[in-house]
């Protein structure tokens, strides 16, 4: 039995709370049996059934393709003055029956390329400025459909909440000279949350994690998107991503993922905020917006860190 006290944690840097309760580790009952994704004629997503006309992209890797299409429901699109914007959906394989977790490293890495290749596309739309690349996994996540698949939103809207994280980050800048990620990344290196880290990335588990198994992934080189990344970056971000989709797997915990782009921010740094979907926020959090999470980033580091 784990008794340690609850905590209540504050972001080092952002105004975020969370009151982390380790009293309840995870056991083997509280997991459900994975079932592989089954074949289905009907899919959207599969190539025989994918409308030619919706094609905005496509990488072929040596034995698959990752195609774009357009979104055939979107909430924006560029024909909407009212809800101005861009959505299209990201194919990531062909096959029907895998998942992120199951993709070669290359096809993962070709999958980063694919992000970059429509955010630069995107971003010359001088009426964007907020890029999302996001992927929800699972129906925990949000996910309606199992073909392994992620997504692109782009809006002129910046939403609130990534605005105030930036206007933190100014003021921290402002106030230290330095860049906020950059300064989490230092302190993460250093601590017991710390998942994974190369020449290149660090993944880690965020000191006030709000969700069950939370992972972020960032560059130790400060580069403010995915545009800019080297091929070595996208390597060493494909690798962790894969490992850390694999010990989801494990689990069988539905997941999002989110690459924020802001165009009219320079100071951002690029990162990859992944996280799990095993519970469900109630009255407190609704209310209160304060966030309980009953497994500390630290076992949560632990766990990622087994091979």
């Amino acid at each position: 039995m784990n008794n340690k006290p609850s905590e209540i944690r504050k972001s080092p840097i952002f105004n975020k709370y969370v009151i982390i309760t380790p009293g309840r580790a995870l056991r083997p009952h509280d997991l459900k049996e994975y079932t592989q994704n089954q074949p289905n004629p009907d899919c959207p997503f599969c190539v025989q059934n994918v409308n030619k006309k919706n094609i905005v992209d496509k990488i072929k890797t040596k034995n698959d393709t990752i195609t774009s299409i357009k979104n055939a429901f979107p909430a924006v699109s560029l024909d909407n003055q009212k809800a101005y914007g861009v959505q299209e959906v990201i194919i990531e394989s062909e096959n029907h029956q895998v998942e992120l977790a199951d993709l070669p490293l290359k096809q993962i890495e070709s999958l980063l390329d694919m992000y970059a290749q429509r955010t630069r596309v995107i971003a010359k739309n001088k009426k964007i400025d907020y890029i999302l690349c996001f992927k929800n996994q699972g129906s925990k996540a949000g996910a309606s459909l199992s073909h392994a698949h992620s997504q692109v939103f782009a809006t002129k809207i910046v939403p609130e909440d990534l605005r105030e994280e930036m206007i933190l980050a100014q003021r921290h800048k402002i106030k230290h000279n330095t860049c906020a990620y950059c300064d989490i990344v230092k302190m993460e290196m250093k601590s017991s949350r710390k998942i994974y880290a190369d020449k290149y990335v660090v993944a880690f588990a965020p000191y006030a994690s709000q969700f069950h198994f939370e992972a972020w992934i960032v560059t130790k080189r400060h580069t403010d998107s995915i545009i800019d990344l080297t091929q070595n970056e996208k390597k060493s971000v494909a690798k962790i991503l894969k490992h850390l989709a694999l010990k989801m797997k494990e689990l069988n915990l539905s997941f999002n993922y989110f690459l924020h782009n802001v165009i009219s921010d320079k100071q951002q740094h690029f990162y990859i905020k992944i996280q799990p979907r095993d519970g469900v926020w109630a009255g407190v959090e609704l209310g209160s917006g304060l966030v309980i999470n009953s497994v500390s980033p630290e076992a949560a580091a632990k766990y990622y860190r087994t091979k």
